[in-house]
């Protein structure tokens, strides 16, 4: 029973967890709940084991082995922190920040049992959401002076094109007239393709709450992008000495579909794209290599402004890249280019590891 005492929250924890209004729940070695604080009640389904609970409430496909997981904060006697976790209780969903510590003692090597915190961030998070809704919108005013620049010019183009096809059907030529519809559609498309990358600029960062191992966004990029990439061979390098972090998942899919699009128009008919993916103490780097002729090398600080491309006139708006940094930047990480000495371009993301990852959930 003593070994058990240690696992209740006694009167001062209970007045700590309610000011910050923490939930905690305190669990053994079986993970079955031992104790918990009155918060816990009001941000999840309480079920008499951890595990039971936090699945309850949580997406099966990105937490799919609570069990797991906490049993190895027991055996490894280490801390986890989950990040923010959606959890859907009835029918109102909240964003939790999870963590899990041990509870240890000097006479057995082993946890006795562990707490798990739970932090209800739904509001912080949502005010964040909202100031960086109104940066982006600053940022969007300033470059819509551009963005009506780069849709005049196709619009001159279309008006052009329709009044020749006007013309043109008068003296009976309709190969003529098709030829000239055939120029008003790719303006159009030219403008479609601005607009759809302007919005995805527009679109905010923080949208994603939920988060996924690095490992996995790159498979289902590399899955989502399967058609351009038809004719790439793709190697994938892993030289992690650990598990990756976890990361907002539709920021950072987004991030690498755009390079791995970018990749595979500098290798308009064949090429190769290595990816690596190295995870050191401190951070996770992703390079994304391919075979193409590289860029101007004056031209690097300027790959990551808006607007500016080194694709041939009417293939690419130069948003892609800017849309990269944007999310990297909201993800406290970095982007950078270079020329490869062996031919081609790389592109590297580092990204902080600061957070603990979660080894145990796919």
């Amino acid at each position: 029973m003593k070994r058990h005492d240690k696992l209740h929250l006694d009167a001062l924890e209970y007045s700590i967890a309610q000011s910050f209004q923490a939930g905690i729940i305190s669990f053994d070695r079986h993970l079955k709940v031992i104790d918990h604080t009155p918060a816990v009640e009001k941000l999840v389904d309480l079920q008499p084991t951890i595990h039971q609970t936090l699945s309850l409430g949580t997406d099966p496909n990105i937490w799919d082995n609570w069990q797991e997981t906490l049993a190895s904060v027991l055996e490894t006697g280490r801390q986890i922190d989950f990040g923010v976790v959606k959890y859907t209780q009835a029918d109102t969903s909240r964003l939790l920040h999870i963590s899990c510590i041990p509870v240890t003692d000097t006479k057995t090597p082993h946890a006795l049992g562990a707490a798990a915190i739970l932090i209800d961030v739904t509001d912080k998070l949502e005010a964040e959401h909202e100031m960086a809704q109104a940066e982006r919108l600053m940022a969007i005013g300033k470059i819509a002076g551009k963005v009506a620049h780069e849709l005049n010019n196709p619009l001159d183009g279309i008006l052009r094109y329709v009044n020749l096809t006007l013309r043109i059907l008068d003296q009976n030529q309709p190969e003529k007239a098709k030829e000239y519809l055939s120029h008003c559609r790719t303006g159009l498309q030219r403008m479609v393709q601005i607009i759809t990358e302007m919005l995805e600029f527009s679109r905010s960062a923080n949208q994603a709450f939920e988060t996924s191992p690095i490992d996995k966004l790159l498979d289902d990029a590399i899955r989502a992008m399967e058609s351009p990439l038809r004719q790439i061979e793709v190697q994938i390098i892993r030289s992690e000495t650990g598990p990756l972090p976890h990361v907002k998942s539709d920021s950072l899919f987004q991030v690498f579909c755009n390079l791995i699009k970018n990749a595979c128009d500098a290798m308009p008919e064949k090429g190769k794209l290595t990816i690596t993916v190295t995870r050191t103490e401190h951070d996770c780097r992703i390079e994304f290599r391919d075979t193409g002729h590289g860029f101007d090398p004056e031209k690097t600080d300027d790959l990551f402004k808006p607007f500016f491309t080194t694709k041939p006139k009417g293939r690419g708006t130069g948003l892609g890249l800017a849309i990269c940094k944007d999310i990297l930047e909201k993800l406290n990480g970095t982007i950078h280019a270079q020329n490869h000495p062996e031919g081609g371009a790389s592109f590297t993301i580092q990204l902080s590891c600061t957070q603990r990852p979660v080894s145990s959930i796919k």
